[in-house]
């Protein structure tokens, strides 16, 4: 009996040899799933950069265009003024070089671009400040009374240096006399013609009219001849 049961459990477990579960088996899966959570990371990181770098981008194409309306602005001021001052047309437009070198500085994209044109703008205000330093030295930028005195001032005192040498070379006589009379209608004349070289002068644009300063003219003419004349009139008097 015991014989025949020893048979029976060998016969239902089998002859051959039992399997079992290997070391690496459960880490397979494991290490797949990190993978994926790398390459998931990875693939993140590289679509913010994209992004990031498309929003900088974007940013510097805004920038780019409000900049090169400023610019263009400022340039076409200074060539008008540069027009008016006799500056060749063709000398105002850029050379094929300058081209070349401007289109390969701008080849980096909107951040490029960007910087050569506040470069440009750099450059520009530069150059307005040194054409105002420039400006600031001539007489037509001046105020305008202060502008006008270089003409009223020398015609106004013209005819009372005229009496003050007559007088101090012939003393109280008939000359002096003469040079005093004569020289009653000279503020009006010396305002005159101080009016009509003030419009010659300091010549405006088509479209303005210039600032003669009428009434400042006027005093300006007028305070001379009277104090002199009347310096005169009363030495004639004493003498």
């Amino acid at each position: 009996m015991r014989r025949e049961g020893a048979e029976v459990r060998a016969t239902a477990t089998g002859p051959g040899p039992q399997r079992t579960a290997g070391p690496d088996a459960g880490t397979a899966p494991v290490d797949g799933w990190a993978e994926y959570l790398a390459a998931a990371r990875q693939l993140d990181a590289v679509r913010r950069s994209a992004a990031t770098a498309a929003g900088e981008q974007a940013r510097s194409a805004e920038a780019a265009r409000e900049e090169l309306t400023v610019v263009r602005a400022g340039l076409a001021t200074q060539q008008e003024r540069l027009r008016e001052r006799g500056v060749p047309a063709i000398s105002l437009v850029p050379s094929p070089p300058e081209l070349t070198e401007a289109a390969r500085s701008m080849a980096g994209g909107p951040a490029a671009v960007l910087a050569a044109l506040r470069t440009a703008r750099g450059r520009a205000e530069a150059a307005d400040a040194a054409l105002a330093a420039r400006r600031g030295l001539r007489p037509t930028s001046w105020p305008a009374r202060a502008r006008n005195l270089l003409v009223y001032g020398p015609l106004a005192l013209l005819a009372p240096l005229i009496q003050i040498i007559v007088y101090a070379t012939t003393g109280s006589g008939p000359a002096s006399v003469m040079a005093l009379v004569g020289g009653l209608p000279m503020p009006a004349a010396a305002f005159a013609v101080g009016w009509v070289c003030v419009g010659r002068v300091f010549r405006a644009a088509p479209d303005d009219q210039v600032d003669r300063t009428v009434r400042f003219g006027v005093l300006v003419c007028l305070v001379p001849a009277v104090l002199v004349t009347t310096g005169l009139l009363l030495a004639l008097l004493a003498g």
